[in-house]
């Protein structure tokens, strides 16, 4: 593909894919998620920050390249939270990965609990990392929210431990992340979430756009479990035949912790790029008190992720 189409000229603050289908916004989120990004020294962060303030002041020196510039800007959205400006901690930032253990086979119900915990604490972080902060979280509330996003949704992914079928395995799994979200982020639905107008200025804040913010990330959450819990037993299948697993079966553990790796890789951008991060709203679905805020009819809001 030529550079030129590769890379448009560079804009601020916007993705160089096209936001407004599903294809786009999966390249975007491929190119958003890329592991290398969770090894991002400071000192390159520095530079990616320092070379985007040169851009918004004019003062880039004429030397640097789009591609340069791309890059800095990928660099930024995958560790920089967009509401706060603050670093998203390495593990739960979008481009890590969730724990696989619980599709480890043969478990027990006690490893069933100590995945499920772990896999839930890790989700609870990463719904809380990745939210739209457009208002300020306390501490206590996160705690809260994370109490019982745990609790609940341990409580709802263990019952499915009896499960053999993946159909019944897939809704308990969904969810328990679903109930993880709403939990973790529920404090956006009781005080609402920044809407923007078309020049970025911020009309006012609405539980409406809240509530569809939460409706868009639960969707994405109830189809993150697909790929991970359909792949990998057919592609098990298929590798359980080769000699080299049927001389060594204690290859066959971590082969299938590298084909769960895998398959949740492939799933989380797929499941994410579902819906835009910034969504649009028209104002005649919001409370009467932001329409009559502005003059815009589309306004835009940080969905999260």
């Amino acid at each position: 593909m030529p550079a030129s189409t590769e890379y448009p000229p560079f804009r601020l603050g916007e993705s160089r894919f096209d936001q407004g289908s599903f294809y786009g916004r999966l390249r975007h989120f491929l190119d958003v998620i890329d592991p290398r990004t969770l090894f991002v020294s400071e000192k390159r962060l520095n530079e990616c920050m320092k070379l985007l303030d040169q851009f918004k002041n004019g003062t880039l020196p004429p030397s640097v390249t789009n591609v340069q510039l791309w890059e800095a800007q990928k660099i930024k959205q995958a560790i920089i939270h967009p509401d706060t400006g603050e670093k998203i901690p390495m593990p739960f930032r979008m481009s890590g990965k969730g724990v696989v253990g619980l599709l480890l086979p043969n478990q027990t119900f006690a490893s069933t609990i100590f995945w499920q915990w772990l896999n839930q604490s890790h989700n609870a972080c990463v719904n809380y990392c990745n939210r739209n902060a457009s208002k300020p979280t306390p501490v206590s509330t996160f705690f809260q929210g994370y109490l019982g996003a745990v609790s609940s949704a341990v409580t709802i992914a263990v019952s499915s431990h009896a499960c053999t079928k993946l159909y019944y395995l897939s809704l308990h799994l969904a969810s328990a992340n679903v109930c993880n979200v709403l939990l973790m982020r529920h404090t956006e639905l009781s005080e609402g979430i920044c809407v923007l107008d078309d020049k970025g200025n911020v009309v006012g804040t609405s539980k409406l756009a809240a509530r569809h913010a939460l409706i868009e990330t639960s969707l994405t959450r109830v189809v993150l479990p697909m790929p991970v819990l359909l792949l990998p037993p057919l592609i098990m299948a298929m590798l359980e035949r080769l000699p080299l697993l049927q001389k060594c079966p204690r290859l066959g553990l971590p082969v299938h912790s590298m084909v769960c790796l895998c398959a949740f890789g492939l799933a989380l951008p797929v499941a994410i790029s579902l819906f835009p991060q910034n969504s649009q709203i028209h104002v005649s679905e919001l409370e009467p008190e932001i329409a009559a805020a502005t003059e815009c009819k589309i306004l835009t809001y940080n969905k999260g992720l």
